[in-house]
């Protein structure tokens, strides 16, 4: 490779990082954002995949009226994400409910694991990948004070 291809691709490199860290956080709040209100939604009108995973789960509460809060509550996370001075609200109702989303691997391991600890069913996958959720959580959370100085990092 010459030197002018190997300046380009750096040239090219940093633009693209440079805009993934511009528009990324913003992406991530909105996308999260997203799937609450949207999976919040399914549970407000009953038609959730989740709903029965959430009513054996939680089987000392009335799904009837149970599930529905739930779905309102997410809906609630979605909307502080939207909303740049809720965030840090939506954020702490973030954690609850993430919390009770894991609640399946103790209290109905039957349903997550086909075999205990490694081979999930599909119920395991859709609570498992909330990781995935509990970071873009941390880095949404970690947006919530912006520096002073515009190059400063927090």
């Amino acid at each position: 490779m010459t030197a002018l291809n190997v300046q380009w691709i750096d040239r090219a490199d940093r633009l693209i990082a440079r805009t993934m860290w511009r528009y990324g956080h913003a992406a991530l709040r909105y996308a999260l954002a997203a799937v609450f209100i949207w999976f919040g939604a399914l549970k407000v009108v009953g038609v959730s995949p989740a709903r029965e995973l959430v009513a054996r789960t939680v089987y000392w509460l009335d799904p009837d009226w149970f599930v529905p809060l739930l779905g309102w509550w997410e809906v609630a996370i979605g909307v502080c994400l939207l909303i740049r001075p809720l965030i840090r609200l939506g954020i702490l109702l973030l954690i609850p409910q993430l919390a009770g989303t894991f609640l399946p691997i103790v209290l109905l391991p039957e349903v997550v694991f086909v075999r205990f600890p490694h081979a999930l069913t599909l119920e395991g996958q859709f609570i498992v990948k909330n990781l995935v959720i509990l970071a873009a959580g941390l880095v949404i959370g970690g947006t919530v004070r912006r520096p002073e100085n515009q190059n400063e990092r927090l």
